[in-house]
This record gives structure tokens, C-alpha cells and sequence, in this order.
């Protein structure tokens, strides 16, 4: 057993447990983080060639900021936009390879579970004395480690949706798994032999399936013998435009404008609402059948198929700590009312902090992507504000922890109504 009795420990290595490191550095609180990957922002690299639509000076967390300002660093130009790579090689790295960060980022250590010493999720009396019990599989050898607060920041990039009809994998899916590609593939380099001149569907309607369908029309244009189509469960395409030239990030209104003016090209098959039930091997490829607005449909001779169909937080780990969690999104359960893409259109979320994230088990956080469990759309700086609550609460500091510091833009889709179906829904005028 690893004595870290008075640590902090943090789980994950991504944007938002890196500012967690930062925060608890600058309080003097001990911390020791876990990251399952060889690099601080592994996941991130899985999709490095992509720019994301927040530009620096949004992805840049404060306390981290100015520890990084007591190095060498050369911070980059506020109003640029980085790529995945940009953001793990000029401000990831840097961070972790901080003097006083470096010592205490445990790599390769894929954290299995977590719970209080000694006791399953059912003992009560005397749980909030116990330390936490972490266990971690460290270099293909597994440890022990005791932490007095543990902060869950490990995502959910990892835990990708299937591409079945409600949530669950679709029959044949598993078979075919090697023309599946879960994620945003670099086509215009790394991935380039896989996808030209294919048959490709791209299956979901957020701003990674944007990406890649963006990316395979440019490619199009080069290898002409490319097909593209679209699969998703909306059931009118406007939704997934946006806010376009009203959203106050203009990158990501940018790709509401393109992909809109890619589906009116008619270079793009699109099929909405489809939920896919069945993938089959065929001698010409995949067959996919599903249901196309209350009808069975085959689409034929797919090569290459693109799963962007979101992701859902691993809740494995943590099933032994009392935690507190919506029923239908699976996210921390007082943010639900604020992400519920059911209610909400927009990406834009009020403030919330140590109040909200808070738990029935004392000293556990879930920050971060993960604590908006399966609701789509999360930015950094959403999860930059949680941990400078959360820290502060740690730190007894608690007019910090109730203070609400966010400022982000607006997404222009808050207000925005829709035709569906001959009626109108409105989806916004939440944030």
C-alpha cells in the first residue's frame, strides 16, 4: 500500500486533471494523478490532427497559466485555434514537466478501482474517517494507493457509444469491427489508404462526425471515386447546423455553414432519422439495415464505416464509492437540469461548481467531461471553473468554492425554434 493519506488524488491526465494538479499545487495541497496513457493527454492525441473550435485563450486554465509563466514557456496566440496535438505538445506537456507537477504524474497507471479502505459501498458507520483506497495497474503490476479526496477527471473519450439502435450494439456489429473506425480518423494522412475511393457512412450528428465528414469531402475532391453518406437519428438535419454565423465561437459556427453547404451540394447521401438495428458482411461490403422514418432500410455496399455516436463515462471503477448520478444521462446528478440535451440546445452552461458536483460520499468529485456523463457537448473551460471550486472547497476556502468565475461565449442556437413534423419545438432559450 502507497501511504498518500494527505494527498489529493486525481484520475486522469487530460485538460481538466492537469488544472486539478495546478489548483492543488498552488494551495499547497499534495496531490498525486494517475493517467492510464504513455503522455499526459493521450486521448487527445488519438485525434491530434483535428483543431478544435475554442481558440487558446479559452483552453489555457488559469492557475496552470501562471505556473507555467514561472518557466520558459512561450505561450501561444491567444485567438488561435489548436489542433489535439497543439494542445498536449504547448501546454499539456509543459504543465506536467513543471517542477512541481512532474514529481507526483504517475503514467501508465490505469486505475481500476476506487472505494473508502476497508469498507464496500454498503458501511456506513465510520466511512468519512476511512482514506480512499485507489487501485492501479502501474507498469503491468498492480498497486495500492491511499488518497484523503479523489478527483475523478478520467472523460469518457475512452468509452465510445455503440452504433445500435438505443444505445446498444447493433446485431453484426461486433463482426465487422475491424471496418469501424470510433472516433474522428486523420483521412488526409495517417488514415488516407483506408478511406479513398471507399464507400464510407459516418454515423452521428455532433461536431466530430462534422469533422470527419468535412475531412472526407475535402478528400472526395481529390480521389472523385469516394462516396459519402450520412447516418443520423435527428429528425431534421437544420438541428445540427447550429448557430452558424450567430455563434460566438466562429469556428464552430463555421462548420454548421460548411456542412450545410456540403449536404445542399449533393455530394452526400444523408439518412435521417435512421437507426441502425443490423450490420451484415456481404460479398460488395456491409450491409446496414435500420429503421428510416418508421421503415426498414438496406443501405449496400459500405466499406468503411465512421462511429460518432458520442461516448458514456466508465462507472465501473467507482462502483463501490457512493455517488450521485442522473438516471438518464448518467452525469453528476445536480448538473442534469443544466446539460439535458432533451431541454437544452445549447453548449453554453451557467456556472456551477463544488455545490453541484458534490456527492453523498465526502470528498469525492467527478469534474469534467465525465460529470456530464452522456450529454454531447462539454468545454474545457466548463471543467477549468469546476476544479477552481472544487480545490477551493478542499482547501476550506469556501466563498472561493461559491463563487461562480465563467465566462464563455454563446452558442447563437439557445433561443432557436424548429420545425418537426409539422410542429414547432422550441429547443432553447435555456442559457
Amino acid at each position: 500500500m502507497q501511504k498518500h493519506i494527505e494527498s489529493v488524488a486525481i484520475l486522469g491526465g487530460g485538460p481538466v486533471g492537469l488544472a486539478a494538479a495546478a489548483h492543488l499545487t498552488q494551495r499547497n495541497i499534495p496531490f498525486i494523478l494517475f493517467e492510464s496513457g504513455s503522455s499526459v493527454g493521450q486521448n487527445m492525441l488519438s485525434w491530434s490532427h483535428v483543431r478544435v473550435f475554442s481558440p487558446w485563450k479559452y483552453n489555457i486554465d488559469k492557475a496552470a497559466r501562471e505556473l507555467l509563466e514561472e518557466t520558459d514557456w512561450n505561450a501561444p496566440k491567444a485567438d488561435r485555434l489548436p489542433t489535439g496535438k497543439e494542445l498536449v505538445e504547448d501546454y499539456f506537456l509543459p504543465l506536467a514537466n513543471h517542477p512541481k507537477l512532474k514529481p507526483f504524474i504517475h503514467l501508465n497507471s490505469k486505475v481500476l478501482s476506487v472505494g473508502r479502505k476497508g469498507f464496500d459501498k454498503m458501511k456506513t458507520w465510520g466511512r468519512e474517517e476511512k482514506p480512499f483506497s485507489i487501485k492501479v495497474e502501474e507498469n503491468g503490476s498492480i498497486k495500492y494507493y491511499e488518497a484523503k479526496a479523489v478527483i475523478d477527471a478520467t472523460g469518457t473519450w475512452n468509452q465510445p457509444n455503440p452504433i445500435g439502435s438505443g444505445g446498444i450494439f447493433a446485431e453484426g456489429e461486433e463482426e465487422v469491427k475491424e471496418h469501424i473506425f470510433y472516433g474522428i480518423p486523420d483521412v488526409k494522412s495517417t488514415h488516407l489508404d483506408r478511406y479513398k475511393n471507399k464507400n464510407i457512412v459516418v454515423v452521428g450528428g455532433g461536431h466530430s462526425a462534422i469533422n470527419a465528414l468535412l475531412d472526407l469531402a475535402d478528400l472526395q475532391k481529390e480521389y472523385p471515386d469516394t462516396q459519402l453518406n450520412w447516418i443520423l437519428r435527428k429528425e431534421t438535419i437544420e438541428r445540427v447546423y447550429g448557430g452558424k454565423q450567430d455563434d460566438a465561437l466562429a469556428a464552430r459556427g463555421a462548420l454548421g455553414i460548411r456542412i450545410e453547404e456540403l449536404v445542399n451540394s449533393g455530394r452526400l447521401n444523408v439518412y435521417t432519422p435512421f437507426h441502425i438495428l443490423q450490420l451484415k458482411k456481404r460479398e460488395n461490403g456491409i450491409q446496414i439495415i435500420g429503421d428510416l422514418q418508421g421503415e426498414i432500410e438496406a443501405i449496400h455496399g459500405i466499406d468503411e464505416i465512421i462511429s460518432n455516436t458520442g461516448s458514456r463515462p466508465n462507472l465501473e471503477m467507482i462502483r463501490e464509492v457512493r455517488v450521485d448520478l442522473d438516471s438518464s444521462l448518467e452525469s453528476v446528478f445536480d448538473l442534469a437540469e443544466l446539460i439535458d440535451p432533451n431541454i437544452h440546445s445549447c453548449g453554453t452552461v451557467r456556472a456551477h461548481g463544488e455545490k453541484e458536483l458534490r456527492h453523498p460520499e465526502k470528498d469525492f468529485y467527478i469534474v469534467g467531461s465525465k460529470s456530464y456523463g452522456r450529454a454531447p457537448t462539454f468545454l474545457m473551460a466548463t471543467g477549468y471553473e469546476q476544479i477552481r471550486s472544487v480545490v477551493a472547497y478542499l482547501d476550506g476556502d469556501l466563498e472561493a468554492a461559491k463563487r461562480g468565475e465563467l465566462n464563455l461565449p454563446q452558442t447563437g442556437v439557445c433561443s432557436a425554434n424548429y420545425t418537426i413534423k409539422g410542429k414547432e419545438e422550441n429547443v432553447g432559450g435555456c442559457c
